[in-house]
């Protein structure tokens, strides 16, 4: 194989592992709606339970009620091809993916209600979008 051969495979693969992030709770990578139900019941579970299934919530905060909610958040985004055409690129290029969101509201120290929504996201940072 010549250098010019090993560079380019090289090159694309820079381009590869760069096209992709993810940020957030690395515990909600994998859950769905589904998989949270069997591990979240409303009246049931405990904030040592949340805490042990999703880790840290990524924010706390509190109803006029004095109630605590916690959320949890995890993305994944990958950059859009057209990012990486000469010139096109700095008019059209941005992200898409997916964005999960996890909600619960405690009352004491026990889950009251949760919610579980995953969305797709799309970001658009050229100079023509």
């Amino acid at each position: 194989m010549t250098v010019m051969k090993k560079l380019l495979i090289v090159a694309l693969g820079v381009m590869v592992l760069a096209g992709c992030a993810s940020s957030g709770n690395k515990a909600l990578q994998k859950e769905s709606e589904t998989s949270v139900q069997t591990k979240i019941k409303e009246g049931v579970t405990t904030k040592a339970q949340v805490k042990s299934n999703f880790g840290s919530p990524d924010s706390v905060n509190y109803t006029d009620g004095g109630k605590e909610i916690w959320k949890y958040g995890f993305a994944k985004l990958k950059v859009n091809g057209t990012s990486f055409i000469p010139f096109y690129g700095l008019f059209h290029n941005g992200t898409h993916g997916t964005k999960k969101e996890l909600t619960i509201l405690f009352n004491g120290d026990v889950v009251e209600k949760y919610n579980m929504s995953e969305s797709a996201v799309e970001t658009k940072t050229g100079w023509a979008d």
